[in-house]
């Protein structure tokens, strides 16, 4: 199983878009960020219908079309992207329900469930302590 690369590359394409828009310009096409993003043009326009959906981007259609963010860097958190892309649990029980004459698998879903809901209220609080501003200042500190 491989690790879900979603919010790396929201995150990505928000924060470019946001350096790109103070560098002067007003918006910026889903060719640009996915050159940045090293993506197909097809997967920004993809996510960023997601994140325009929760409010974070939008775009201008015609003459001189592309994306542009809808709030300065510094008010949106990692978490608001983490919600606009990925808005249901981390963890997920089973598909179908296990065996409930089996003490596992009884026992099973509300084990997990009471795990599973702590881990993602400090995904949740760790999320909302950053901004795409924090995340701009350090990418620039390590370029």
């Amino acid at each position: 199983m491989s690790a879900n690369s979603r919010l790396t590359i929201a995150a990505h394409t928000l924060t470019w878009i946001g350096l790109y828009q103070r560098r002067g310009h007003e918006v910026a096409t889903s060719e640009q960020i996915a050159t940045s993003v090293n993506t197909n043009p097809v997967v920004i326009r993809r996510l960023l219908g997601e994140l325009r959906k929760a409010g974070l981007a939008d775009s201008r259609r015609g003459a001189g079309a592309g994306w542009m963010l809808t709030r300065d860097l510094a008010a949106i958190t990692l978490l608001d992207v983490y919600r606009a892309i990925e808005p249901g649990p981390v963890f997920a029980l089973h598909r179908a329900t296990p065996d409930p004459e089996c003490v596992v698998g009884y026992g099973i879903g509300p084990a997990m469930t009471a795990v599973y809901d702590d881990v993602e209220a400090a995904l949740r609080g760790e999320l909302a302590k950053t901004t795409l501003e924090d995340v701009l200042r350090d990418v620039l500190k390590a370029a």
